[in-house]
């Protein structure tokens, strides 16, 4: 007889359930008691055991219910004022003690942006940057002139998104990269990066301050993981209008306009925010104001406009003057490119990555572009696919801001290898050699070289290639008007337009004639509907003389062959 179907569940899972449960209570009852005495300005001591009781959790919906008490917590803390600025000999010792207990939370919600379990990893980076925003706020009440940005919380989450600590709650998969979660990515970008001005700003100032001040074997995946961040934005401001979404609010009022920069005249008024807001900041000769200072003019020729110089801006008339935002723009960049190194490890992919967003989503919105020339110019020499890329952000210096290198078309002319025609880049090579050599003051000789290169590889180029090469050619060979004598015929035909060429493969090759219409017959050299035999008859078997029939112009198979419609 079977025995009585199991309503309840396992004793492990039950014992399971009401330790689960247990601590929820617990946390619930220590956020209760918490919230009384900031109310009623009593002893924060449980903060510690609430504190102690998240670090030991080990289930997500258990984490997840302490984090979210201790952010509640914390969030009336800060409105309470507890951990502004100012106050008496006691009020200091409460506050560092309080300073600690928070430097410890953070630090947790930091390591839970590698966690395995995705909610824990989206809600720490949710409460990490709302508390940047309580934390700002406060500051700014004891400044109310002054709109204040907490930049040393914010530069632990920078480091946090960039270096990947790991998770200390315990794992079933421990994750051992240090490569920054795409879910992570994603809602940091859509959410605060591309959106916000402010944070894009401190993002670039402080991401190049990493960088500058860590090493590559201690940080492999630094440049990779402030790569991906920066490959993404294309909500760069290009006017001054565009600064207006702040995730601050009190950055958002209008500051005081900067005082002229003249010879001799008083520096601007510098705001006391950095003494207590960024104590360990960065040293003085790595500061992003006064290493791009020359370029707060407009580089594109137009006047200058009367503005101070932009060491002598405070903080926040340098979030709402744009080209503060294009020096840490510039700054961030210029210290991630030379961590691209094309011969170590995953470089190549990098810098092809780098390479692919350069002349549209970097060049235009750096103070000076001519600053990457020279990291441009060894990609260039690396060749291969990275110096193909390579090329075209060359070019664009070239012919956008006026970089002089002489030698472009020679090193363009040592891409033109057997190799060029069997990679999978072809198209778009023979997209940016259409237009390098469209120019009109080119020389006959360096575009007869050209094509006279590009003929001989056509030889054992495959046929997706040769469909490019041709009217490639024919087109290169319409723009240089002397040449047109060596043919018999002019070229009345307009020029071809090559993107109808540059997609082509074996297969569609196939495809196009198998599937064309064929008017008019192909010539054959036998007679349709005559016998013809092939071999004297007397010189075969006689069981020979069926198979015979299917290697005659009589039957069916030639016909089938030459069908195509």
């Amino acid at each position: 007889m079977a025995g009585p179907i199991r309503s309840l569940p396992p004793p492990t899972k039950k014992r399971k359930v009401q330790a689960d449960s247990g601590t929820i209570q617990s946390i619930q009852k220590l956020e209760a008691d918490l919230t009384r005495a900031v109310a009623t300005n009593a002893s924060l001591n449980p903060l510690a055991d609430l504190l102690d009781l998240a670090l030991a959790t080990k289930t997500p919906s258990q984490t997840s219910k302490a984090i979210y008490a201790l952010y509640r917590v914390f969030v009336l803390i800060i409105a309470d004022d507890k951990l502004g600025l100012g106050g008496d000999e006691a009020a200091k010792v409460v506050k560092a003690w309080l300073w600690d207990r928070l430097n410890i939370y953070v630090d947790y919600l930091g390591g839970l942006l590698k966690d395995e379990e995705k909610t824990l990893r989206t809600s720490a980076l949710q409460i990490l940057l709302s508390l940047q925003k309580h934390l700002s706020t406060s500051y700014t009440k004891s400044t109310p002139s002054q709109p204040q940005f907490h930049i040393s919380h914010f530069r632990k989450i920078v480091s946090y998104l960039l270096l990947c600590p790991p998770s200390t709650r315990p794992q079933e998969n421990e994750v051992l990269n240090t490569n920054i979660d795409p879910d992570v990515l994603h809602q940091f970008y859509e959410t605060w990066f591309s959106v916000h001005d402010d944070v894009r700003w401190f993002f670039l100032r402080e991401s190049a301050t990493l960088l500058n001040s860590t090493s590559p074997k201690t940080a492999p995946t630094l440049a990779a993981n402030l790569l991906a961040v920066l490959e993404r934005l294309n909500t760069f401001p290009t006017e001054k209008a565009e600064l207006n979404s702040w995730w601050v609010a009190e950055i958002g009022t209008r500051p005081p306009k900067p005082k002229k920069s003249k010879k001799g005249s008083a520096d601007a008024a510098s705001s006391d925010e950095d003494d207590e807001n960024d104590k360990d900041g960065e040293e003085d000769e790595d500061d992003w104001r006064k290493f791009f200072d020359e370029e707060s003019a407009a580089t594109d020729g137009k006047p200058k406009g009367p503005s101070a110089r932009l060491h002598k801006l405070t903080i926040h008339q340098s979030l709402h003057a744009l080209p503060s935002h294009r020096a840490v723009f510039t700054r961030a960049w210029l210290a991630l490119l030379p961590r691209l190194s094309i011969s170590e490890g995953n470089g190549k992919a990098l810098a092809m990555r780098a390479l692919n967003v350069m002349h549209r989503g970097v060049m235009p919105h750096l103070t000076r572009p001519v600053l990457v020339m020279d990291w441009v110019g060894a990609s260039v020499d690396y060749g291969g696919a990275v110096g193909l890329l390579a090329l075209n952000a060359l070019f664009v210096l070239m012919k956008e801001y006026n970089l002089d290198y002489p030698s472009f078309y020679t090193r363009l002319y040592t891409f033109l290898d057997r190799d060029v025609l069997h990679l999978k880049h072809r198209a778009r090579f023979f997209r940016m050699t259409e237009l390098f050599l469209s120019s009109t003051h080119l020389p006959s000789n360096l575009l007869a070289s050209f094509i006279k290169r590009l003929s001989r590889l056509s030889l054992t180029a495959p046929p997706a290639a040769i469909v490019m090469v041709i009217p490639f050619t024919y087109n290169v060979l319409k723009r240089v008007s002397t040449l047109v004598k060596i043919f018999s015929e002019a070229f009345t035909k307009p020029s071809y337009a090559m993107e109808d060429f540059l997609d082509h493969t074996y297969g569609t090759l196939y495809d196009a004639e198998a599937n064309r219409k064929i008017k008019k017959e192909p010539a054959l050299a036998m007679e349709v509907g005559k016998r013809v035999e092939l071999f004297p008859v007397e010189h075969a078997q006689e069981e020979d003389l069926d198979d015979m029939d299917l290697v005659t112009a009589g039957g069916d198979a030639v016909g089938d062959l030459w069908v195509f419609a």
